[in-house]
């Protein structure tokens, strides 16, 4: 889009401009061309119940009928159900601050952390600084959105909560500013909406939370016809992980028949380990876990048993 003058213009989408399920019958919020730029202005994944000053309270108070909600969505002409719309991850800015919290009943390890903790972040540093744990571990900051979607073909009304063959809540840290990520489009105009901002993350996202934090993402959409995907796909902006990929790491692992439980087992052996080795609480080392240890498949092929590695970066300790 241009204006008169030549220069280009970009549509803007607000803080109020969200929706709370994946729905085709929402009606779009703004038209755009193919190739064309979009700035979001994005509250958190509280949806604002979550502030700056919040205390561990806010957390037995929370309408989790407003949570994980998604901005848009935005119509795309010439998308048409079996093209691909890519989204081109342009710039991504975090607020100040962020928040991680356990959430009862929520997490990998729900039942073992019924009580709630929340942790407020100082993000002041900005997209390229870091984030203070506690003293002697930061975490560095590579913000991306958790919530990013197209329409689905199918009627009716979906939660945001879980991800889904055209996007959703798929909380992939490699998201990052420069990312490419392609989504099969189910509707016409493929109806994209994005949230659910994060300032950084572990593969896995392990208590349920990320550093979650408002987010200005600015997006390029580009639909493509002779691209097709059938689930998302990404490029990411280069080497994975190369501020925390500095140093040696330490990994616990979880053997079990079934998938989740080894997945549970590795995430378990590392939160002892934060917590005999650097006295974290236990709740303070899932929540550790959640915002900066990656968990990875390490062997899924020799039955009956699963081993899954839970990877903790060194480079987060000062020396």
């Amino acid at each position: 889009m241009t204006t008169d003058s030549g220069k280009k213009t970009r549509r803007t989408i607000h803080q109020h401009q969200w929706h709370q399920a994946w729905d085709n019958s929402i009606p779009p919020l703004a038209t755009i061309q193919s190739g064309e730029e979009v700035f979001f202005d994005l509250l958190d994944a509280s949806n604002g119940e979550i502030k700056p000053d919040s205390t561990v309270d806010t957390l037995r108070t929370l309408d989790f009928s407003r949570v994980d909600q998604v901005s848009g969505p935005i119509y795309v002409e010439g998308a048409e159900p079996g093209d691909t719309l890519e989204v081109e991850m342009l710039d991504l800015q975090p607020a100040s601050w962020g928040w991680t919290a356990n959430i009862p009943g929520f997490g990998l390890l729900a039942d073992e952390f019924p009580e709630p903790a929340l942790k407020i972040w100082d993000l002041s540093a900005g997209a390229d600084g870091w984030g203070e744990f506690a003293p002697g571990i930061r975490i560095p900051l590579s913000p991306f959105c958790g919530e990013i979607g197209l329409a689905p073909a199918e009627p009716g009304a979906f939660s945001t909560i879980p991800p889904y063959h055209h996007g959703g809540n798929m909380d992939t840290k490699h998201l990052t500013k420069g990312a490419h990520l392609y989504l099969p489009v189910q509707v016409p105009g493929a109806l994209f909406s994005i949230g659910d901002g994060h300032a950084a993350q572990g593969d896995g996202e392990v208590c349920g939370t990320a550093i979650e934090t408002p987010m200005r993402a600015t997006v390029r959409l580009t639909v493509h016809k002779d691209k097709k995907v059938q689930q998302p796909h990404f490029l990411t902006a280069g080497p994975l992980t190369p501020r925390t990929n500095t140093d040696r790491y330490y990994a616990t692992d979880g053997i079990a028949p079934d998938l989740l439980e080894a997945t549970r087992s590795a995430v378990r052996h590392m939160i002892e380990h934060l917590h005999t080795t650097y006295g974290l609480s236990r709740v303070e080392a899932y929540m550790l876990c959640s915002v900066a240890v990656d968990l990875k498949l390490c062997e899924v092929v020799d039955m009956p048993n699963f081993l899954v590695g839970a990877f903790l970066p060194l480079s987060i300790f000062s020396k």
